[in-house]
């Protein structure tokens, strides 16, 4: 398990937003890395500005 960052968000607050990002997503290969990391990675970067 990874350390958390300030900017990330609850998997409960996640969870509100999960069928938004699923159903834009097209039907590819299975994902290799979970959506809410990557979510919170985007979180992260906008909050830094990195």
């Amino acid at each position: 398990m990874r350390k958390g960052y300030p900017s990330d968000i609850k998997r409960e607050q996640f969870e509100v937003i999960r069928p938004l990002l699923e159903s834009a997503r097209k039907k590819t290969a299975p994902r290799k890395v979970e959506l809410y990391e990557v979510f919170c990675a985007v979180l992260y970067l906008l909050r830094t500005g990195c």
